[in-house]
């Protein structure tokens, strides 16, 4: 399927979810046509810093219209910030997410993962992508074998990494929703009281690939053209080059675009999955 970019469904869609809080905006005829597909079986993969909770309105949008959600929170952040450990490190991340699929037996599954998450994401397919028949990366890292999370970082997460590491602790804190460009003032508060201290060992291991992302029949790429991010770039220049993948950008959200634009990034993953 050829790479797309459709900028006139982005800002329609975007504009009328945006300013929705909870994203209850509905298009014109989406919803309908949706209700009258095939349910759908989704997990939702976060990015550093987040938990399962910052899918909710994805998840809750979703599940309205009969579809079946999963949104595991890695080891160590969210609810389970009580598990923060130095012994955490991105084979722990990537059994989280491959113990969802088999502890819950999931078959044609849609992964769709963000920022951060692309790096379970892609390990986890190694062991599961027999159960996958999508996936989603927003605004996410698409790593190659051998690489580090910690050769990505933003400046900001590189100089947080290393002097939590000086002090001896387990995890980096988290930077402010401002930072992750979240749009509404509310909503900034909201993200800020959720946010936990990061693993730090999960960004040191080199990641294990085989080739087991490019074999999924359905790919596709969102890019949050407002959040600057040098690898997310590189990653939509290289997703739009390759015919197998599919792009959209959303020209209207910050980096967490499950907060900003939720009907909207349902939209567009109902039309991919």
């Amino acid at each position: 399927m050829a790479a797309t970019n459709d900028p006139s469904f982005t800002r329609r869609t975007v504009l009328a979810s945006a300013g929705a809080g909870a994203g209850a905006a509905a298009l014109g005829g989406t919803p309908a046509l949706a209700q009258t597909a095939q349910p759908k079986t989704f997990v939702l993969v976060h990015g550093a810093w987040h938990g399962g909770w910052c899918w909710r309105r994805v998840s809750d949008l979703l599940e309205k219209q009969g579809h079946k959600v999963f949104t595991p929170t890695l080891t160590g952040v969210g609810e389970r910030s009580h598990l923060m450990s130095k012994d955490i490190n991105l084979d722990t991340h990537i059994t989280d997410l491959v113990n969802v699929f088999k502890w819950e037996d999931l078959k044609d599954v849609c992964l769709v993962v963000h920022s951060y998450g692309g790096w379970p994401g892609s390990g986890a397919l190694e062991q599961i992508g027999d159960r996958v028949s999508s996936i989603v990366w927003l605004d996410a890292f698409k790593p190659e074998n051998g690489q580090r999370g910690f050769d990505f970082a933003s400046e900001f997460s590189r100089k947080a990494f290393l002097a939590a590491v000086e002090k001896g602790e387990p995890g980096r804190p988290s930077p402010t929703a401002e930072a992750f460009r979240v749009i509404s003032e509310k909503d900034r508060a909201w993200v800020d009281s959720k946010t936990t201290p990061q693993p730090n060992g999960v960004a040191t291991q080199p990641i294990k690939l085989t080739g087991a992302r490019a074999k999924v029949a359905k790919k596709t790429y969102i890019r949050a053209a407002k959040y600057p991010q040098p690898a997310f770039d590189q990653a939509l220049a290289e997703c739009k080059a390759d015919k197998s993948w599919r792009t959209f950008e959303a020209t209207e959200s910050g980096h967490d675009v499950m907060v900003d634009a939720p009907q909207w990034l349902v939209d567009v993953l109902l039309q991919v999955s």
